[in-house]
């Protein structure tokens, strides 16, 4: 990502957090707009990243940063309402210091510069966090700035024929004038307009 500067990833951090410390257990099994994965699915998903992207912060490289998820809501831990928050804010904090931002560093097994590291770390916070609020029913407005790096993350990619990175799929066209978010949504390979599908 050509010309990143620093950014703090903890106020993305603490609005995931709390979309996460309102999901009722009877939710865990709902859909999300990751075909793939449900809420406990997309939970244990947001944990593993959490942690993930804290140690390429840090350049802790080893398990937790050299391979691609396989998140499962079965392996959410007993008492994950209080493990992830403590590590959306340990990634924050590690992304606090300048180091994280030199050199190459791993996460998901793909090496890449610290600072575009940083700018997939805040692109899956954001895009993550809508995916939850959407998928259980609460409001969602992220981060300012994070939402500004991560539409911008998300841009650079698409416009390198990658189709949204690859990270999370092909773009779903969405107007100019369309809200940021929404325009982040679509190059992710969202729908705006996703809603649970309804029981028949």
């Amino acid at each position: 990502m050509s010309g990143t500067t620093t950014f703090d990833l903890g106020a993305q951090g603490r609005i995931v957090a709390r979309l996460a410390a309102a999901v009722p257990d009877d939710r865990l099994g709902d859909p999300t707009p990751c075909p793939a994965y449900t809420v406990g699915d997309l939970l244990d998903h947001i944990g593993g990243l959490a942690v993930a992207f804290r140690d390429a912060g840090l350049k802790r490289l080893g398990p937790t940063t050299d391979s691609a998820p396989e998140p499962a809501a079965a392996d959410l831990p007993a008492d994950w309402r209080e493990a992830l928050p403590r590590a959306l804010e340990e990634l924050a904090e590690a992304w606090r210091e300048p180091a994280a931002w030199t050199g190459m560093t791993r996460a998901g097994g793909v090496d890449l510069p610290g600072a575009v590291m940083a700018a997939v770390a805040v692109d899956e916070l954001v895009i993550h966090g809508w995916d939850l609020a959407v998928a259980t029913g609460q409001e969602y407005t992220p981060d300012a700035v994070a939402l500004g790096v991560a539409h911008a993350f998300l841009e650079e990619a698409a416009a390198d024929g990658s189709g949204g990175g690859g990270i999370f799929g092909p773009v779903v066209p969405v107007p100019d004038g369309a809200p940021l978010l929404d325009r982040a949504v679509g190059l992710s390979g969202r729908a705006p307009d996703w809603s649970p599908p309804t029981a028949s």
